[in-house]
């Protein structure tokens, strides 16, 4: 398996050439890679990104069936199946990053400020599940100037929250935090640009590798996981 650094090398590489619109090769998803994969697969990184259908993961990386292991959810939010998730690739196929993939004009992230300023008298409590993992890590927003302006609001929330779920992966774990200090695994932040198709590596990103230092910006811990 290769290291953090690396597969997040191989990420942006293959972002560039999404956005370029040259992909790497035509066999991705080929019949021999389908046969070479059917008993076995070595993803080379998790991806935590959010449901929405113009993020499709293995496509903005430019990357083929059994490269990555992928977790979607509405506003990648972390909850105990998710987090159950990424152990289950670090410990089952030693995948050594984990990247929280969260996109510009986020619906989930919309819907949460919403709600915070205009309550629902019925809400669906499956719904409110989603938009009350999301809120400490916006609400705080709604105290300053950005309340005035939503577009702005939005882009400092997604960014808000896409921290708040990396920091809860770094933290909320016992395999992952062993896997942090023994085993290089990294957790980082990015957003992808529904309008460029750029992905932005803005979180934990380790020095010299283009970014922040793991944890660089502390963020008060969520409520458990439960």
């Amino acid at each position: 398996m290769i290291e953090a650094r690396a597969a997040l090398d191989r990420l942006r590489e293959g972002n560039r050439r999404f956005v370029a619109g040259v992909p790497s090769r035509t066999d991705l998803a080929s019949p021999a890679r389908r046969s070479e994969l059917a008993t076995s697969q070595e993803p080379f990184a998790t991806i935590l990104g959010c449901s929405d259908s113009r993020v499709p993961v293995e496509i903005v990386f430019d990357q083929g069936l059994g490269d990555l292991f992928v977790i979607r959810v509405a506003g990648n939010i972390v909850a105990p199946s998710l987090v159950g998730s990424v152990e289950f690739a670090a410990a089952k196929f030693g995948t050594r990053l984990v990247v929280v993939l969260g996109h510009s004009r986020c619906g989930a992230i919309q819907a949460t400020l919403d709600e915070l300023r205009h309550p629902s008298p019925n809400p669906s409590r499956n719904l409110y599940s989603i938009v009350d993992r999301i809120r400490p890590a916006v609400e705080g927003l709604l105290a300053t100037g950005l309340r005035d302006d939503s577009e702005a609001l939005v882009r400092e929330a997604v960014r808000a929250n896409i921290r708040a779920s990396a920091h809860q992966l770094r933290h909320g774990s016992q395999v992952i935090e062993q896997r942090i200090r023994s085993e290089g695994l990294l957790v980082v932040g990015a957003e992808y640009s529904l309008e460029t198709g750029v992905v932005d590596f803005f979180d934990g990103v380790p020095e010299g590798a283009g970014g922040r230092l793991v944890d660089a910006d502390p963020i008060p811990r969520r409520g458990g996981l439960s």
